[in-house]
């Protein structure tokens, strides 16, 4: 059976609808429809359930798209790379990206941005995750590559190291130490902290930095992520220790204050690693490659300004 047809019968399955699977193929609804009928003609089978909406696989229609899917996956990417050997920027295709929602948020578009106005006819479809779900999502297949923080080793996952940043105190801007360069360590004494949930490895790391400095403090508010938690520190519940990179626009909208941390040893540096991760015995799409070059700077193109940290206000 024609390739073509297998294509808009896997797209019209990924949509859940014909409209939208025509739409990708550049065809009319009738044309996809009358497709999908071919396919079921030449099996002998309903694929799919036309009185249900959304659409829904038969039983047959499932074995079906999970051998299509695949088959035409394949193809497409030897397609691909055959193209991009004539063309280098004929690359074509959606990469499949999962990030932590801090990572995704503030790092993501600039690079998403770059990688469109080089390959025109790619595509990144961004996911943001809890970090176990990042993992999940990539170890499960559901995307290439993900973005996670404190990564650790994974006997299936290749994990890239890819930037460490700085952390600072984040305080309200009528807050003691808002105008001030840096903060020794040991005057957080006694400080009320939002943090980040219990079940975070943000979270136990930086217990773990104010302990070792023999910092006592309490925790007002826990939150899972750092957007509420800078939402908190705005209102003001309490101060906190957040990625320098993460406060970048409320520093700059003056709602929040980025404070250095002095005092801290060199072995217990007070920064959060983030990593690339990938199925180590999965060969990579041509355009989740040139996504990762991009990331990872080997294409020379990399946001000058992605490595940069917040400026601490002077």
């Amino acid at each position: 059976m024609h390739l073509k047809a297998l294509k808009i019968f896997c797209d019209v399955v990924r949509w859940a609808s014909f409209s939208r699977g025509a739409a990708e193929n550049r065809i009319s609804q009738s044309s996809a429809s009358q497709a999908v009928h071919q396919l079921e003609q030449h099996l002998g089978v309903k694929l799919i359930d036309r009185s249900k909406r959304p659409l829904v696989l038969t039983t047959h229609g499932k074995v079906y798209y999970d051998g299509c899917k695949d088959l035409v996956g394949r193809y497409l990417e030897i397609e691909n790379r055959v193209k991009a050997l004539e063309d280098d920027h004929n690359v074509v295709g959606t990469v499949g990206v999962a990030s932590i929602y801090s990572v995704g948020l503030h790092h993501m578009s600039q690079y998403v941005k770059i990688f469109g106005e080089q390959y025109p006819g790619a595509s990144v479809q961004l996911e943001y995750l809890h970090p176990t779900r990042v993992v999940e999502s990539v170890f499960q297949g559901g995307v290439e590559l993900g973005l996670i923080s404190y990564p650790r080793k994974w006997p299936d996952l290749k994990v890239i190291p890819w930037r460490e940043e700085e952390m600072v105190l984040a305080v309200h801007p009528s807050h003691r130490f808002a105008g001030l360069g840096s903060v020794p360590v040991a005057r957080l004494d006694g400080e009320t902290f939002v943090s980040f949930d219990s079940d975070l490895t943000i979270r136990r790391v930086i217990d773990r930095f104010l302990r070792h400095h023999d910092v006592q403090f309490r925790v007002a508010l826990e939150f899972d992520n750092i957007e509420t938690i800078k939402r908190a520190v705005e209102i003001p519940s309490g101060v906190a220790i957040l990625p320098a990179p993460t406060l970048t626009r409320e520093v700059a909208a003056g709602t929040l204050a980025a404070v250095r941390i002095d005092g801290q040893d060199s072995a217990d540096r007070l920064t959060r690693p983030l990593a690339i991760i990938h199925r180590r015995h999965h060969q990579l799409s041509l355009t989740a490659s040139r996504f990762l070059e991009l990331l990872t700077g080997e294409d020379g193109a990399s946001p000058t300004s992605a490595n940069g940290h917040v400026h601490a206000k002077s």
